[in-house]
């Protein structure tokens, strides 16, 4: 029989899902601890060392401010004139993998450290500087976090995570599945207020 889980197919980089952040943590509190969280990189944008283009700037900076009308996330604008950037989160996605390598809960820690470093701190995650500071920050062994982070077996399961996620058919983030007692629950796809998603996880579990 399938162990429960709940699969939160995300992308560190991907501002609904900073704005998702409440309603990720009010699922927490919620959700029987038997059943884990099985954060599922999403892979936004791919790896790119070019700046991003004025169309692009315009346009994430358009997601930030809809963002934060309709989720109230706070954002650090600073990081528009304080970074050069570059429409690239697979090496996020890459860095919450290698964390979670070191340790169970590095998975997490390094997906919320990321969003914190980008949204409200104004720096870059898509350098490997930033990335690198932030799993020292984090207590992890830096020297095997950026051995891991350009890794082949980093990489590898960052594409296994993009195959999970294909077949989930979760293209928007963030998605929320819950695979409970063999059968599968939608929470959200794309963003979804609190009450809704909370409800929908309750009933879930009753069913």
């Amino acid at each position: 029989m399938q162990r429960d889980v709940l699969y939160y197919i995300a992308d560190p980089m991907c501002s609904w899902c900073w704005g998702f952040s409440p309603v990720l943590e009010s699922v927490s509190g919620v959700l029987p601890v038997e059943i884990p969280i099985r954060y599922v990189m999403g892979g936004l944008a791919r790896d790119a060392e070019e700046p991003m283009s004025g169309e692009t700037r315009s346009y994430v900076q358009s997601q930030w401010r809809l963002v934060a009308e309709r989720t109230g996330a706070e954002f650090n604008w600073d990081f528009w004139k304080d970074c050069e950037p570059r429409r690239s989160t697979y090496p996020a996605c890459r860095a919450v993998i290698a964390a979670g390598m070191q340790r169970p809960e590095g998975t997490e820690a390094m997906f919320n450290a990321i969003q914190r470093a980008y949204y409200l701190e104004a720096r870059n995650p898509s350098n490997a500087e930033t990335l690198a500071q932030l799993a020292g920050e984090a207590g992890l062994d830096v020297d095997r976090f950026c051995e891991d982070l350009v890794s082949n077996h980093t990489d590898e399961l960052l594409h296994k995570d993009f195959e999970l996620r294909r077949s989930l058919h979760a293209d928007k983030f963030p998605t929320m599945i819950l695979d409970h007692d063999e059968n599968q629950f939608w929470l959200a796809y794309g963003y979804e207020e609190e009450e809704l998603v909370v409800d929908l996880l309750s009933s879930a579990l009753l069913s």
